[in-house]
């Protein structure tokens, strides 16, 4: 009899270990909301509203770009990070997606963002890669990056930025040739 409790415990505990993702009916419920609260005369609520349904959506994005990093090859560790939402609200906004990974004495971190202010503004000085004059030009999966370092920086599409820094290049270099750069480009449309 204790058998399933158990089951049921790591069961619920498994569903509170996952990343909260906003379910569509969520985003409709809070634009419902905003419309009324709007019909109500009351904009502050309403702003609010919009608001939340805005950050919802956001949500939901982050949740398919995170699709998008590698999975950790064998021998390897990969923790995922779901914080990068507040930070990136600092810098214009935005969706992001960050992973750690690790083996033995090596660890670096894959960072993706995308429709970020910051990126947009800096999207012709980084598409122009060869202008740069610190750091070289490296192509990893069909995509061209700037090693400055160590640290390699590309940018797909003119809106995502891909970032991978704390390891070697010739460590960083196989997992992020397995990015699908291709499907980079049709995130968000």
């Amino acid at each position: 009899m204790r058998q399933p409790l158990l089951f049921s415990v790591a069961s619920l505990l498994l569903v509170l270990s996952l990343p909260v993702t906003a379910r569509a009916d969520d985003v409709l419920d809070a634009i419902d909301a905003a419309r009324a609260a709007y019909e109500a005369g009351n904009i502050q609520d309403t702003i609010d509203e919009l608001g939340n349904a805005q950050q919802l959506v956001a949500t939901m994005k982050a949740a398919g770009l995170l699709g998008f990093l590698p999975e950790a090859p064998d021998g390897w560790t990969r923790e995922v990070r779901t914080d990068m939402g507040t930070a990136l609200s600092l810098f214009g906004g935005g969706v992001g997606a960050a992973a750690s990974y690790a083996r033995g004495g090596d660890t670096f971190t894959v960072t993706l963002m995308a429709d970020n202010a910051m990126v947009e503004a800096f999207a012709d000085l980084l598409g122009n890669l060869g202008a740069l004059a610190s750091g070289s030009q490296v192509a990893l999966g069909g995509e061209a990056f700037l090693d400055q370092g160590g640290e390699l920086t590309g940018l797909i599409d003119k809106r995502i930025l891909v970032q991978a820094s704390g390891a070697p290049v010739e460590v960083m270099t196989p997992l992020l040739e397995t990015i699908d750069f291709a499907g980079i480009k049709a995130f968000g449309s």
